[in-house]
């Protein structure tokens, strides 16, 4: 288990225990906050010093956090991120790099990199994350432990560090699936969901994944079938997965940039490899090339709305391949990038909610399998993930 005071996972600033109400549906259980949301009196510090410095401590704590506290459970602390949660390695050049408890010596992900580690280690019992691009999915994938991303605009993201507005969700991880559900009847309250009646498996993002990959996840998704009785195969991005990250990392960059730029020229932080990279880059955004983007993104929306068709889940790897050793080479790293976000960013283009399951090992690291599910269907994944971790 990963010590409490374990520095590789929580902030220095962040260091607190706020006690949730005496009882509640969430009564019993210890969470930490990736240090993206406001806690009242604590310091926000979007894994940036310069922002830590140039922010003020918010007055008022984060609507989904205070959810979580008026729900029972105790908050234990603040969790690294990757700065303005833009990676998905989760090696921070100002705080180091969390440990991933589930393989030693390889990246946790990010950007919801200490949160994915601190519930891996067994420190608290969940820990809500952000995804904008894959930040919750990829380290759940990486630390094996489940991880959701909610439909995008299910929970309020009021209070927390913005990176890609049209993009940004509140999730969460858990080391079991009736934990991930006992969270999402608070986050995500609302009536029983009903059970979807279609299983998709998406075969070019099994092709993107690999032999290897495809193979240790064969088992899991058998037992998924099982739960259908019949599976389709389908294709997610016919234009290809190029196309596809091209449209989100040019929506992503653009919106950053809206939302930072203005900072940033004023400030000129101090960023890490490849961070600094991305907001260069952001800050030369062509509007019309933005324009287009959006034009091709409600294409897909659409294609994969009439997929899915309220009834359907679509199975896929959540990551190409296990954690990457860490100190990689920015080649590496970023090659790495670009093959997991051809995988992550239809949910993310689409706003849909998508689970990553713990579902198979390979050279002995973590590897996890997707549900994505139509929009609204959140909680039948939740109900879903619930029902595997049963059959296991």
């Amino acid at each position: 288990m990963m010590d409490r005071d374990d520095p590789g996972a929580f902030c220095a600033h962040g260091r607190i225990t706020v006690d949730g109400a005496p009882d509640g549906p969430l009564a019993g259980l210890t969470f930490a906050v990736k240090d993206l949301f406001d806690v009242a009196g604590v310091p926000t510090g979007a894994g940036n010093p310069d922002w830590l410095r140039t922010h003020p401590v918010p007055a008022r704590t984060a609507p989904a956090v205070q959810a979580l506290l008026d729900a029972g459970a105790r908050l234990t602390g603040k969790t690294h991120t990757d700065e303005l949660a833009w990676s998905l390695a989760g090696e921070n050049a100002h705080y180091g790099t969390p440990v991933n408890p589930a393989a030693p010596g390889r990246i946790p992900g990010g950007s919801s990199s200490g949160s994915a580690a601190a519930v891996a280690g067994g420190a608290v019992a969940f820990a809500p994350g952000t995804d904008t691009g894959g930040s919750v999915r990829l380290p759940a994938s990486y630390c094996g432990v489940y991880g959701l991303r909610p439909g995008h605009g299910r929970i309020p993201v009021d209070g927390v560090v913005p990176l890609a507005p049209s993009f940004d969700t509140v999730g969460w991880f858990a080391r079991d699936a009736a934990t991930l559900r006992r969270v999402g009847t608070v986050l995500l309250p609302g009536p029983p969901a009903p059970r979807p009646a279609r299983l998709l498996i998406a075969a070019d993002a099994f092709a993107i994944a690999g032999e290897a990959v495809t193979a240790a996840l064969a088992d899991a998704v058998a037992r998924v079938a099982a739960l259908f009785g019949s599976a389709e195969p389908v294709t997610l991005a016919p234009e290809g997965p190029d196309a596809l990250v091209s449209i989100f990392r040019t929506l992503q960059a653009a919106e950053a940039w809206a939302v930072h730029g203005a900072w940033i020229t004023a400030t000129r932080p101090s960023f890490g490899p490849g961070v600094a990279e991305r907001f260069a880059g952001a800050a030369t955004i062509d509007p019309a090339a933005a324009d287009a983007a959006a034009r091709q993104r409600a294409a897909v929306r659409a294609r994969l709305d009439d997929l899915l068709g309220g009834d359907a889940v679509v199975v896929l790897p959540t990551a190409p391949g296990i954690a990457p050793r860490r100190g990689a080479s920015g080649p590496e790293v970023e090659a790495n990038r670009n093959r997991s976000l051809a995988l992550l960013c239809p949910a993310g283009l689409a706003g849909l909610p998508q689970v990553s399951i713990p579902a198979a090992t390979a050279d002995g690291c973590p590897l996890g399998l997707s549900l994505m599910a139509s929009r609204g269907a959140d909680a039948a994944l939740l109900d879903l993930a619930a029902q595997l971790g049963d059959s296991a």
